[in-house]
């Protein structure tokens, strides 16, 4: 038979439980309210988007790359680009520029633009969701608020770590699932608290898990160029970042990118200086076609003066990782069935959060300690 935990370890776990889910249960809540419209950020996005826009050219050629970048710069005299990527259901071709090649996201400007033209596509008026991704990411703060969000996660992983080896001797003498409701009121919230934490527990570890994979985005990138790439960069050192008028063509770089890759379909170009490539190539992105390799990006490093080929490198199992984590992180698989699953499991995670830190208040006042509930360590993400 097996032996009952000592009450020495259940202190400890316990006192590990109520402490970590204090610290982070605040940070917690702001994530899942903020994380709720994110699931949807599409469809939200399409819902409030009246813009019948069409192409100038819908049956005409399509413009070359080398074009659309001309059109994009001509838009934002000085700036540099940073990023291009294309619409999978229209002819547009998106380009991200700022004033500098390492420029923070809050210097860069996204425009998009009709590739049957070169005109500007009207933008998105999507303010809101831009707010709210912000505030779930970084909470404004760059890379040290997307840290702090990261240890906010380990926090929580250790919280539910300690939840269910609480929630094993806490439940012996109760069948599973039991709801006190005839007893005192936080003996039935302490119930519900501890069943929804334990029904949501495989689905909060993993978001918890993805989410805090998302905040290392940053020093993944760096060890990414660093270690991966570090061979391609050897013989340039004193080597400036070449401007636009120094690059080669982006269609013949593209070219190169998909005969190397015939299997594979063009996500996004990163040009030269930037996270996502050296500061002397283009890194022309390809993705595979199954709902899981769509995900996951090769690139193919193409010398930006000279427009020489120069590899085609798998990604680590780091940056594998982490492009996996973005979209397991939102539900983003599956389609709406499984955005839906999210949101619902999103809705309950809230209901043990909020629930748990009303059982840690509860336990602090007086009243609380007489009414014939028992100070019982409980599982689940929220505090005790």
């Amino acid at each position: 038979m097996r032996q009952p935990m000592p009450h020495r370890t259940l202190r400890i776990w316990s006192t590990i439980h109520k402490w970590t889910s204090l610290i982070c249960t605040a940070f917690m809540l702001m994530l899942c309210l903020t994380g709720l419209p994110l699931i949807f950020h599409d469809e939200i996005e399409a819902a409030f988007d009246t813009d019948q826009w069409q192409p100038a050219n819908p049956d005409g050629p399509l413009l070359s790359l080398d074009r659309m970048l001309e059109a994009a710069l001509a838009n934002r005299p000085g700036e540099v680009p940073l990023f291009m990527s294309f619409d999978t259901d229209r002819p547009v071709v998106n380009v991200t520029t700022g004033p500098t090649p390492d420029a923070a996201s809050g210097d860069m400007h996204f425009a998009s633009f009709d590739r049957t033209s070169g005109e500007p596509v009207p933008g998105h008026q999507d303010g809101v969701m831009e707010f709210l991704l912000q505030l779930h990411t970084d909470m404004f703060l760059g890379l040290p608020g997307m840290l702090f969000l990261g240890f906010m996660g380990v926090l929580l992983i250790a919280a539910i770590v300690s939840g269910v080896v609480l929630y094993a001797p806490f439940m012996r003498k109760l069948d599973f699932g039991t709801l006190r409701v005839k007893r005192s009121r936080r003996l039935k919230w302490l119930d519900y608290h501890n069943l929804l934490g334990i029904v949501t527990v495989a689905w909060l570890t993993v978001v918890g898990l993805t989410g805090v994979v998302n905040t290392l985005a940053t020093p993944i990138l760096d060890t990414w160029k660093n270690q991966s790439l570090a061979d391609l960069t050897a013989g340039y050192q004193g080597s400036a970042v070449p401007t636009p008028a120094e690059m080669a063509s982006l269609d013949a770089a593209v070219a190169q990118a998909e005969q190397a890759a015939p299997d594979q379909t063009l996500q996004f170009v990163a040009f030269p200086g930037g996270g996502w490539s050296t500061d002397f190539h283009y890194a022309v992105f390809l993705h595979g076609n199954t709902p899981v390799t769509s995900h996951i990006v090769t690139p193919a490093l193409v010398d930006a003066r000279t427009g020489q080929f120069a590899a085609l490198r798998e990604m680590p199992w780091y940056n594998k990782t982490l492009a996996l984590s973005g979209p397991l992180h939102f539900g983003d698989y599956g389609g709406l069935p499984l955005k839906i699953l999210w949101a619902v499991l999103d809705l309950i995670t809230i209901v043990v959060l909020i629930s748990g830190l009303y059982l840690w208040l509860a336990r602090r006042q007086p009243a609380a300690r007489t009414a014939g509930a028992p100070a019982t360590p409980h599982a689940g993400g929220g505090a005790s």
